[in-house]
């Protein structure tokens, strides 16, 4: 999940990055959404950062925050939890 706020918007670098992560594993386990923080209450820790952040969940549970963005940390981080 990209994790945004309304002021900076989601982070379009890393749609391709994602993408192409998600064109070589071929797998049905892998999803990339975004969410403003502003509206999921849930997200609300997340608020008045100026930093992407990505959050992956398996299970319905956060297992790894990736903050800023580096893709190299961005694709090891979301294979590993693959």
């Amino acid at each position: 999940v990209d994790a945004f706020q309304a002021w900076c918007g989601p982070c379009k670098t890393v749609v391709d990055l994602f993408r192409k992560i998600k064109n070589e594993v071929g797998s049905d386990l892998l999803y990339f959404a975004v969410a403003e923080v502003d509206s999921v209450d849930a997200l609300e820790k997340y608020r008045g950062k100026c930093k992407p952040v990505f959050l992956c969940y398996a299970g319905g549970e956060l297992v790894a925050v990736v903050r800023g963005v580096n893709a190299p940390l961005l694709r090891k981080t979301v294979l590993e939890q693959l």
